[in-house]
């Protein structure tokens, strides 16, 4: 398998963890949409958030916790943050392994730009 965020997540692939646990970590975006990008990936792989069998649904609830942490350390979450999980080509996935953009640090606007 050539999938880039499981090498991140093996460190097969080098890049600064903003946060590591056991089955989750988080780096920030290379190409960002934000002052704050991070991502947030499971270090199990699962193509997307369809993937994720049933048994396993917990390790969405693990990224969004990390997500929370995140912008809580950072300080970011009084004005505000937004949590992105896209799915499948129609719905903007561009890396085939279940990841949360965390976005913040600019005004969102809805619908995106």
């Amino acid at each position: 398998m050539d999938c880039i965020f499981c090498g991140i997540a093996n460190k097969s692939v080098p890049t600064q963890l903003v946060h590591e646990d056991e089955r989750v970590v988080a780096f920030r975006d290379l190409n960002p949409q934000a002052p704050t990008h991070l991502l947030i990936i499971p270090k199990a792989h699962y193509a997307s958030i369809q993937d994720v069998p049933p048994e396993d649904l917990g390790i969405v609830g693990e990224l969004v916790a990390v997500a929370q942490d995140l912008a809580r350390e950072r300080g970011i979450w009084p004005s505000g943050y937004r949590l992105v999980v896209n799915t499948g080509p129609q719905g903007g996935q561009t890396v085939g392994h279940l990841h949360v953009h965390l976005l913040a640090g600019r005004q969102m606007m809805w619908p995106p730009g």
